[in-house]
């Protein structure tokens, strides 16, 4: 045991010294920090004003389209081929040419020049205003009043309730779970691909190295695997670890930073609700004050705070910890096998399959996360490490959470033997080819 004990604290400390990982335990919550923030920026800071003029020849539109943060509308006085000979003189940015009959058969198109292409949501804001206001001028025209109308459309608060057999009930935020959920899988697929390849790497360059043959004289084949595997998860760990605390930091930092904006317009619409309900018809709406209307994101962090993290961080931790341990007992018997990258091809496909078939089953199972497939594919341990991870923040039941790690365990135990067996002949054979049917025979062999 003190043998082993050696080899882990090697396998650590080799590698936890290296820069790469010192600066890969940096960069990642700062990557992460700057994606949230880059997230964040382009959709409230990354947008160029445009400047649009009007030729309303329907005078439906006329000076009544509203303007917001990166659109505003002016109305010259000036016809559409003057318009268009002139526009480069002229410090607007688009024309929008509106003809006469488009209030009257809906099918004239409407047009819209420009100097630069104003992008996607130029475009769907200045098509979703037209028809706003169509539909009000169209209301207007039959003698109805669109305040009646707006004031009669009342928005549907959804809450997801999930009853359980003891009769409690509790709130399921969907769309944020979904999120993280698959975000779990997608972290436990890149962690266990990237600690395993590591696992086989070390075996691999030390049997080419030859060093191998030293390290065995003092212990057994084994023993030297069981450390390598358990020193390289320890790095894995230490890592992920790092990685929560500064990305919690950062993440939080940018956070207070940039939604003050939102977060401010989020309280203003809130109050402005509560006016509107209180005075139903008698609310003077032009008296509003305008909102940013893009709080969907604030809406999905502020359902985040009702996502039970502690017990996500537990079990990513412990699928993390069984998952590794499962595929890389496999990795060190390939790295054991082969002498060079060129032999890897043949023998890592079988074993990444499983987690590529994993990760594609997640977007399944986030769709339906009480179905066949995440029942059994949370329960199989070549995928349930991926899809329990997705499954998780939904509601898992107790025995089902306690079958797929039992069955885990069982499963790095299975593969550890069988690792080992391989991994006690392959160390030290140099030189030849190696088929799967000779790895099979290796299985075999009597110690």
């Amino acid at each position: 045991m003190n043998k082993i004990g050696l080899i882990i604290w090697r396998e650590y400390f080799e590698r936890i010294r290296k820069k790469s990982f010192l600066v890969m335990s940096i960069l990642g919550p700062v990557l992460v920090a700057a994606g949230f923030a880059l997230m964040i920026w382009l959709s409230n800071a990354d947008k160029t004003e445009q400047k649009v003029m009007v030729i309303d020849e329907s005078m439906a539109f006329y000076k009544n389209l509203p303007d917001n943060d990166f659109v505003r509308f002016y109305y010259p006085d000036i016809k559409l081929p003057q318009a268009v000979k002139e526009f480069y003189k002229t410090d607007y940015t688009c024309i929008l040419y509106v003809p006469y009959n488009v209030a009257q058969s809906g099918t004239s198109p409407v047009k819209l020049f420009y100097k630069k292409t104003p992008g996607f949501a130029v475009s769907q804001y200045l098509r979703d205003v037209m028809e706003r206001k169509l539909y009000e001028f169209k209301l207007a025209a039959n003698n109805i009043n669109p305040d009646v109308i707006k004031n009669a459309r009342q928005t549907i608060h959804l809450i997801n309730e999930k009853i359980y057999e003891n009769g409690d009930s509790k709130e399921s935020k969907t769309d944020a779970i979904s999120v993280i959920g698959f975000a779990c899988g997608l972290l436990i697929f890149v962690f266990l691909t990237i600690y395993g390849a590591q696992v086989m790497r070390s075996v691999m360059e030390e049997k080419t190295n030859r060093v191998v043959e030293i390290i065995v004289s003092s212990v057994r084949p084994f023993q030297l695997m069981i450390g390598k595997i358990i020193g390289i998860a320890l790095v894995g760990v230490t890592q992920f670890l790092i990685w929560i605390v500064l990305s919690t930091i950062l993440t939080g930092a940018v956070s207070a930073t940039l939604l003050k904006k939102i977060t401010a317009d989020a309280n203003l619409q809130k109050a402005q609700q509560e006016i509107v309900y209180k005075q139903g018809s008698n609310a003077n709406f032009k008296e509003l004050q305008k909102t940013d209307s893009r709080l969907e994101a604030l809406e999905m962090i502020s359902d985040l705070k009702g996502v039970d993290f502690t017990a996500i961080i537990i079990c990513f931790f412990l699928y993390f910890i069984g998952g590794y341990l499962f595929y890389s007992a496999l990795f060190a018997a390939i790295g054991s096998a082969i002498d060079s990258d060129s032999d890897t091809q043949q023998f890592i496909m079988p074993i990444t399959l499983p987690l590529v078939i994993a990760y594609m089953m997640s977007i399944s199972v986030m769709q339906n996360p009480e179905g066949n497939v995440a029942f059994w594919g949370s329960m199989i341990p070549f995928t349930s490490p991926v899809v329990m991870l997705v499954r998780l923040p939904t509601g898992v039941p107790m025995w089902q959470l306690i079958t797929s790690l039992t069955l885990l365990v069982a499963g790095f135990i299975f593969t550890t033997w069988i690792a080992g067996r391989i991994y006690r002949t392959g160390i030290l054979m140099y030189g030849k080819k190696v088929t799967w049917k000779e790895m099979i025979k290796w299985i075999t062999y009597k110690a």
